[in-house]
């Protein structure tokens, strides 16, 4: 059977578990997360931001994500954290699946105006595509390791009630809030506000909910995070972490080699494994 992401989502929800995100930047990386997804038998939904859209070429990573669902797995390709309203509808019309208009870092208010432009104009072309919206906004802004510990100041956190009104007025899709995850991986284990993540899924029942920043969060937290209700995890640091320490230590070991394909194939296993671990904790294995 054939499954729309929101359709993925809602089954998601229904059935206590989520739809995994990752996010790529080259061809192996893109590899390695579909050797995963075809051993697991999971769908996904792949994830590329403003930058590594722009770096792969718009029109060649929609490509390359649809030969792979061509191969029979349902994955999707997202356009994930595009910062402006303009952004947003650009990779839509290019022809992403998904689209994430990331405008948490503006006023409450702005934030509403812009995402609900978005919507409308998606929804006017392809009601199908999925449109989501951020609320709450992180300290960190990187998918990279910081060596220092962060803190979370309690305004970043997302209040129910303007998700609520956040969710009502813009007409989104997917609903992504701040609850202590954090972009990249800190030097202290995030501490993650179980009680708000009950507060906000009372206040919104049915939307899909998106865990952003979930590289360095505990498998225990995540499980617990899944049950609760987040349907959608996106993974990014840890796959980039996988990746360049195993390319790392191909080329020290082999400083001759020429063939990108030889030096490359670690470091596509690397994130191969690292993707299979996800797919169990979140439950998506053997879903397709």
């Amino acid at each position: 059977m054939e499954y729309s992401l929101k359709e993925l989502h809602a089954r998601a929800l229904k059935e206590g578990w989520a739809v995994p995100h990752f996010n790529f930047s080259s061809l192996s990386q893109l590899n390695g997360i579909m050797d995963a997804l075809k051993e697991m038998r999971s769908p996904a939904a792949l994830g590329t931001s403003e930058g590594e859209r722009k770096f792969l070429g718009s029109k060649q990573a929609l490509s390359l994500v649809r030969s792979f669902r061509e191969e029979g797995i349902p994955v999707f390709i997202n356009a994930d954290h595009h910062k402006t309203p303009e952004a947003a509808i650009e990779a839509f019309d290019i022809g992403y699946d998904s689209i994430h208009a990331d405008l948490s870092k503006e006023s409450f208010e702005d934030n509403i105006a812009g995402v609900k432009k978005v919507v409308e104009y998606v929804k006017n072309k392809r009601p199908e595509v999925e449109v989501e919206g951020e609320l709450g906004y992180f300290v960190t802004e990187s998918s990279k390791v910081y060596k220092e510990v962060i803190e979370i100041p309690e305004e970043s956190y997302t209040q129910p009630e303007q998700a609520a009104e956040f969710v009502k007025r813009t007409g989104i899709d997917r609903f992504a809030p701040a609850i202590g995850n954090l972009h990249g991986i800190a030097a202290n284990k995030p501490v993650i506000r179980f009680d708000l993540v009950e507060k906000l899924r009372k206040e919104l029942p049915d939307i899909t909910f998106v865990l952003h920043g979930g590289s360095g969060i505990s498998e225990e937290d995540m499980r617990k995070l899944v049950k609760m209700g987040f349907n959608n995890i996106h993974i990014s640091t840890e796959l980039r972490v996988a990746y360049t320490d195993a390319l790392r230590k191909e080329l020290n070991e082999k400083p001759d080699e020429l063939a990108p394909y030889h030096y490359l194939d670690e470091a596509r296993g690397a994130v191969r494994d690292e993707v299979k671990k996800k797919l169990e904790i979140f439950g998506s294995a053997g879903k397709v």
